[in-house]
C-alpha cells in the first residue's frame, strides 16, 4: 500500500509535458516564421553583426533559439519528472 501513495500522476505528467512542448513549439514558430519571414521588413531596419536583423533571424537566430529551447526543455522536463515522481 505504501507504494501506491508514491505512484506518479501520469495524466498530470502528460498534461504538463504536452503544455511545455506546445509552448516551446509556439516560441520556435514565432521566432523562425514570425521574425524571419513575417516581420522581416520591419526588423531589417536594425542591424546585428553587420546584417539586417530580419535576415539574421532567418539565417541564424532561429537556430540559436532552437538550441536554447532544447536546453530549456531538458531543464523543464527534469523539473516536471521530479514533481510528478516519474523516473526515466
Amino acid at each position: 500500500m505504501a507504494d501506491e501513495t508514491r505512484r506518479p500522476d501520469r495524466k498530470a505528467y502528460w498534461r504538463a509535458t504536452i503544455r511545455l512542448t506546445i509552448s516551446l513549439l509556439v516560441i520556435w514558430f514565432a521566432v523562425s516564421y514570425g521574425a524571419g519571414i513575417l516581420l522581416r521588413g520591419f526588423l531589417d531596419q536594425f542591424m546585428l553583426g553587420g546584417a539586417p536583423l530580419g535576415f539574421w533571424f532567418a539565417q541564424q537566430g532561429a537556430i540559436y533559439v532552437f538550441v536554447l529551447l532544447i536546453f530549456i526543455y531538458c531543464l523543464a522536463m527534469r523539473r516536471i519528472a521530479k514533481k510528478y515522481g516519474v523516473e526515466g
